[in-house]
């Protein structure tokens, strides 16, 4: 066994106390979100009956690269942070690899996530505002269990549209949500119009984060002293889940390391963007230019690897602004079989943009292999990993085993972005072989294509 520390934490001193603004560090800005009735780039205005004005601004903020954490957000991260840096010295002896694999393990909270964290900043901020609840969606129950848990914090009321096949298959994420006292809604449903057309027009639908983001916008958008918070994909999200990639960097240096490679499973960009901002940071600003990034995606929603990079909307009734990213159209449903929550149709416009800039690699890996490397990896390491989180696995034990074949001493960080404890019925059917490699044809991907609005791409065009 190699000798050195198996966890690496931070003390109070060394806890990050801002979040950083990978935008202030991009050479070009994505393109800019467009408001779906005029076209027109989207205004804090705009915003002000969707989001809460804090968060707004955070939006919107390009040249910022640091950003305070407020103390009432950093007196409730101390409670569950910092997340250890983890280095998997038995699945290195099980690889007979020569590199080194680092994991950041965010699966110590309750949500079993790392979706906390952006769930405490807008709770809060929502509080602040004086906003009495929120609504939101979510896909496999990690960010409907976070803000539920932030919203009880702040005694704040919380309606949650769960994608229909994830209640369905995880009931216990569903009665955790409700525990810390939020209404969950299966989505789509029969409480809103947005959720009555879908039904209408596919009586079978078996849900996609498309159509519960649209359900959970119409809920807020009409109710008084709401608003709608999002787990993913926007810039503000980005920002408060960077401060799993800022205390990762701070341990490296703690360590006298470096990552060599930073892997993240990528579904609308959350915790893929919260890993790797500083490091891409220092690469952006030339000071570490070999780093590579690697985002994981399933091949079942392969929105980097086979989507689009067009403006689309961000949820299946139109509602949301338009959003220049990798995409498969809002109107694409993910197949049923799929165990993980990496549903959504789009990826965040900061990832989009620096995949397709050339900053940011993809893969798509399907269900048999991910969940080969969590066997693996939870025989080695101890940790039963969330379906999303094996995308990340797979990937890196892929890395160490090219070095084991070339011979390099790389350093590999990937990001385990959850627990699966609340997967076991997908773990039940990969244990008895029923679990199914889904793998999309270009006709099943040509039906959401078809759902894209024909929009300019060109920024200058809309001024």
């Amino acid at each position: 066994m190699k000798q050195g520390p198996y966890r690496t934490y931070l003390t109070e001193k060394e806890f990050p106390r801002t979040w950083y603004n990978l935008k202030a560090d991009m050479k070009e800005q994505h393109d800019p979100f467009l408001h779906p009735g005029t076209l027109q780039p989207i205004t804090a205005a705009d915003l002000e009956g969707v989001f809460c004005k804090e968060v707004i601004e955070q939006e919107l903020n390009c040249s910022d690269r640091y950003i305070d954490i407020p103390e009432e957000i950093l007196e409730i991260y101390k409670v569950y942070r910092p997340s250890p840096l983890c280095r998997a010295y038995n699945l290195e002896q099980e690889l007979g690899t020569p590199a080194k694999i680092y994991y950041k393990f965010e699966g110590l909270n309750t949500s079993g996530s790392h979706k906390l964290n952006s769930a405490v900043a807008q709770a809060y901020y929502s509080k602040k505002q004086g906003l009495s609840g929120i609504t939101t969606e979510t896909g496999a129950g990690q960010w409907g269990t976070a803000l539920a848990m932030a919203c009880a914090f702040f005694k704040l009321d919380l309606k949650v549209f769960m994608v229909k096949v994830s209640a369905e298959q995880k009931p216990y994420r569903k009665a955790v949500i409700e525990n810390f006292g939020a209404e969950v809604i299966p989505s789509p449903s029969t409480t809103t119009a947005a959720g009555r057309g879908i039904l209408a027009e596919y009586p079978e639908h078996v849900g996609s984060l498309g159509c519960a983001i649209s359900e959970a916008m119409e809920v807020s958008t009409s109710t008084p002293g709401y608003r709608y918070c999002l787990g993913s994909v926007l810039d503000h999200v980005m920002l408060h889940q960077s401060i799993i990639g800022e205390e990762a960097l701070i341990a490296f240096d703690m360590l006298d390391e470096y990552p060599d490679i930073v892997i993240g499973c990528a579904g609308g960009g959350s915790n893929l963007g919260g890993i790797i901002a500083p490091f891409m940071g220092k690469t952006l600003r030339g000071e570490k230019p070999e780093t590579r990034f690697i985002a994981v995606e399933p091949t079942s929603c392969p929105s980097l690897t086979r989507g689009k990079y067009v403006y689309d909307f961000g949820d299946t009734g139109k509602m949301t602004p338009l959003m220049r990213m990798y995409t498969l159209g809002s109107g694409y449903q993910p197949v049923a079989t799929h165990s993980g929550g990496l549903r959504y149709h789009g990826m965040s416009p900061i990832i989009s943009k620096l995949y397709h800039d050339g900053h940011i690699e993809a893969m798509a890996l399907p269900q048999q292999e991910i969940f080969d490397a969590a066997k693996l990896f939870s025989r080695t390491e101890t940790i039963l990993p969330a379906p999303e989180s094996n995308h990340a696995i797979a990937a890196a034990i892929r890395e160490a085993l090219k070095c084991k074949e070339t011979g390099e001493e790389k350093t590999i960080l990937f990001n385990l972005s959850g627990t699966g404890y609340f997967d076991m019925a997908a773990y039940m059917s990969y244990n008895e072989g029923r679990l199914v490699d889904a793998v999309p044809t270009d006709a099943d991907l040509q039906k959401g294509f078809d759902t894209i609005p024909n929009i300019p791409v060109n920024a200058e065009a809309l001024k």
